[in-house]
Parts: structure tokens; C-alpha cells; sequence
């Protein structure tokens, strides 16, 4: 089991969260090529080691926040803390 620590609701089991995966840019629809959507769409670094992920706390807050996370081992660093709002992001 892996304990999530949301910024506002405290840690939470990863089953009442939503998972958003690798945060990465979207690409502008006016100018995109089919090669930059697919890239957008399908490919993920998918790194071992530190990665910084989306969470969305879907059974308590209802907000998104991020999470750094060692891939191998399921260690957090640096989790944010209930109250501190500097994980967040809109």
C-alpha cells in the first residue's frame, strides 16, 4: 500500500487518489504536427529514479497536486505537508 501525502487532506491511501502521471506540456493545437500530438499523446519518459508526478485526491479535496516519487523504490521526497499549498498546482 502506498500512502499518498496530499497537501490538504493529509496522507491518504493511492486508492483514493487518481494518478495523472509525468506533467508535461501540451502542445498549441494551431500548430501542432501529428508527430508532436502522438509524442504528447503516447510517449513518456517512463525514468528510473526521481520523477515528479499529477495527483488528484479524488475521494477527499477534489485538487490536484504534485508528488516527486523514486520509481524503484516507492520513496517520496519532499511530500507536502496538509496546509502547505506549495504542492498544488490548477
Amino acid at each position: 500500500m502506498l500512502l499518498v501525502p496530499c497537501p490538504n487532506c493529509g496522507p491518504r491511501n493511492a486508492s483514493d487518489m487518481s494518478y495523472g502521471g509525468e506533467p508535461h506540456s501540451r502542445p498549441d493545437p494551431n500548430t501542432a504536427s501529428p508527430e508532436q500530438w502522438r509524442t504528447y499523446l503516447y510517449l513518456r519518459d517512463n525514468e528510473s529514479g526521481w520523477i515528479t508526478e499529477k495527483w488528484y485526491c479524488s475521494s477527499g479535496c477534489r485538487k490536484h497536486f504534485k508528488l516527486e516519487r523514486h520509481t524503484l523504490t516507492g520513496e517520496l521526497r519532499n511530500p507536502p505537508l496538509p496546509g502547505n499549498k506549495t504542492g498544488g498546482h490548477k
